[in-house]
């Protein structure tokens, strides 16, 4: 792996059935849930046992055949990059000791995919950093993965996503189901069912309406967006013709919706597989307690010492 800034990718006329082989992966945020940690630190580096949040995102990526990732960055977060780079000093020092277990996972994250960069200098919202991948993709259909949240890979969503999206030639989203008091933090939809055209790549349905964080007296329904896009190039033009809305940001949701609006279709895939959402203190510690209680180097000694935690009434030190 070496490090690229993005490049202008080669224009062709759009066609139907392309399948998306590339993804962009926004990450400019500062993280302010998470300051102090991330004032140094970004949040997509914080690690879940022993590989940070964006090793697991760039996996799902890699696992769904994408061999190539956009980083859009910001200020302070070179050190993304940096993890998916080689490190000869370190594996020179581990193949010295013979620990070819951590020689491994050391090379790994820079035999995972191509990792190409490009800066969001300023934060004005998600579809005005999807902006900045238009040299980089051109007018082929892309996938977008949200820096906090991955799934489960023995549970994969890209896959069946990349495979609708070359079917229909439109926007194809990834959706789940939240408690109606929990529509008011996400993007929920207005849906209606599709038949039996897409029954095998699971529960799909086609997108009539999307609204931003709706009251849950409000909200059309109780799906709410997965951070899982697969998009065509078309999006870029609607980004630009997008006004500011909500926060007074230019919202990817609403220029998703103005291409609805003028004809392309808009499916989504309902996953009900296991989510991981690190966006928030409360989600990151449940990530990191669940994958470790399913890892099978840890899992049985670490869910003892759980149980005993909470017996205890969580007091005690390490009981070690």
């Amino acid at each position: 792996m070496s490090e690229h800034s993005a490049t202008p990718a080669t224009t062709s006329t759009p066609r139907a059935g392309r399948r998306a082989v590339k993804a962009v992966i926004p990450a400019a945020g500062l993280a302010t849930r998470f300051l102090p940690a991330t004032k140094a630190v970004p949040k997509e580096l914080l690690p879940v046992v022993d590989r940070p949040v964006l090793q697991y995102i760039v996996e799902e990526a890699t696992e769904a055949g994408i061999g190539d990732v956009l980083l859009i960055t910001g200020r302070g977060k070179t050190s993304m990059v940096d993890h998916f780079d080689r490190r000869p000093d370190l594996e020179a020092r581990l193949e010295e000791k013979g620990d070819t277990e951590r020689l491994a996972a050391v090379r790994r994250p820079s035999e995972l995919a191509e990792i190409y960069t490009c800066r969001q200098p300023e934060q004005l919202g998600l579809g005005h950093a999807i902006g900045y991948a238009e040299s980089h993709v051109g007018d082929a259909p892309f996938a977008v993965l949200l820096g906090d949240e991955f799934v489960n890979l023995a549970e994969p969503l890209l896959p069946a996503m990349l495979d609708l999206q070359a079917r229909t030639d439109g926007v194809v989203l990834a959706f789940f189901e939240v408690p109606p008091a929990d529509t008011k933090r996400y993007g929920i939809a207005s849906v209606q069912p599709t038949g039996a055209d897409f029954a095998d790549l699971g529960d799909v349905v086609e997108v009539t309406g999307l609204v931003e964080k709706p009251k849950p007296e409000d909200a059309p329904s109780n799906l709410a967006v997965l951070g899982r896009y697969v998009l065509p190039g078309a999006v870029f033009d609607a980004i630009r013709r997008t006004e500011p809305g909500s926060g007074g940001e230019i919202q990817l949701t609403d220029a998703i919706d103005l291409l609805r609006k003028e004809g392309t279709p808009v499916h989504a895939i309902v996953y009900r597989g296991t989510r991981y959402d690190t966006g928030m203190p409360l989600g990151y510690l449940q990530t990191v307690v669940q994958l470790a209680c399913e890892r099978e180097d840890l899992g049985a000694e670490f869910k003892a010492w759980l149980r005993q935690f909470v017996a205890a009434g969580s007091r005690g030190g390490t009981g070690t």
